[in-house]
């Protein structure tokens, strides 16, 4: 396909900024339809961005002829019946993050996409930030010797009652919607980037349970990866503490690095007793670049920037982190 006639499933918050009018601003791109249940919702949406058509059935927009490629932004509930159709109506699919509700959802995916041979991408965007490629060369360039561990710590107060009855949160805390709370909300990207860095894993563990008792999902989880390359992870998220606290620090034989997942713009290298840092702009389209290369990759120019097989990873090891079951905890035969 040379150009890319994009329709949207689920035109909702993430959709306005982050990613909807980027489709626009990409060469070989342009967004043609969009879908909401809610059908003046999907009306005032196309008309305020320009959308020629809008539907509140999403068979139709797969079906829309002119449609050659579906993004798919609902709830994860509904992500993989979404992703299976517009995938057997020959349709190439970009979907939202967490992939699914579970690793066997977003296996189903995958494998899916196999059957069809059809283009699946999963939206971790992050991976194509100037920031996250500035760092995975400076990985690369062992600008702090080999690396030993990674420590991760995300913590948030709780979300008030007001914030609750907001439809756009209200369902993040719901495990049957969300598949676990803001921890799957927001962990993709983080593992994601773990993943895009340092590879496969041999073993992955973790503890998880609500201890605010807020809402149904658990609010904190730890979990620890050992990778095949012999680097050791370990992540905290708390979704009910006193403030917030985003910060990453990679360590090294040399030296470490410190960043932030979602509240800074800035890598800090500290080499040897030498600091320097790396600044980058804010991003006015976060998805635009990762958008981008979707678009290349849909248009047979690129390699696929993350796979559904990558996505279906990083949800296996959230649910190493989070399962109940202990037997069940991922561990790589040797």
């Amino acid at each position: 396909m040379k150009n890319i006639n994009w329709g949207i499933i689920g035109c909702g918050d993430v959709t306005e900024l982050k990613s909807g009018p980027a489709f626009n601003k990409v060469p070989h791109s342009r967004l043609v339809a969009v879908m909401r249940r809610d059908a003046a919702k999907a009306k005032d949406y196309a008309e305020r961005h320009g959308v020629p058509r809008w539907y509140n059935d999403a068979s139709q927009l797969i079906n829309d002829p002119e449609v050659n490629a579906v993004y798919i932004a609902t709830p994860p509930s509904s992500h993989e019946a979404y992703a299976i159709a517009a995938l057997q109506a020959g349709k190439p699919v970009y979907v939202e993050k967490p992939m699914s509700l579970n690793y066997q959802s977003a296996l189903n995916m995958a494998t899916a996409a196999a059957d069809c041979n059809g283009l699946l991408t999963v939206a971790h965007y992050r991976r194509q930030w100037p920031l996250f490629i500035k760092l995975k060369q400076l990985l690369h360039e062992n600008v702090i010797g080999e690396v030993r561990l990674v420590r991760l710590e995300f913590y948030a107060p709780p979300l008030s009652s007001g914030q609750l009855k907001i439809e756009r949160n209200a369902w993040r805390v719901d495990p049957a919607i969300s598949g676990g709370g803001l921890f799957y909300d927001l962990a993709p990207h983080q593992l994601d980037l773990m993943l895009y860095f340092f590879g496969a894993a041999k073993q992955v563990s973790g503890i998880a349970t609500n201890q605010a008792a807020i809402y149904g999902a658990d609010d904190l989880v730890t979990g620890n990866i050992l990778f095949t390359n012999g680097i050791v992870f370990s992540g905290t998220w708390c979704f009910s503490a006193a403030a917030q606290r985003d910060h990453c620090e990679i360590v090294g034989s040399e030296g470490s690095i410190n960043f932030s997942f979602f509240n800074g713009n800035y890598i800090q290298v500290n080499n040897r007793g030498e600091t320097s840092s790396h600044q980058f702009e804010q991003l006015q389209h976060v998805q635009q670049p990762m958008i981008e290369q979707v678009v290349q990759y849909f248009g047979g120019e690129a390699p696929n920037p993350c796979t559904g097989k990558e996505g279906a990873t990083v949800m296996r090891w959230m649910e190493a982190f989070t399962s109940s079951n202990k037997n069940d905890i991922y561990q790589q035969p040797c």
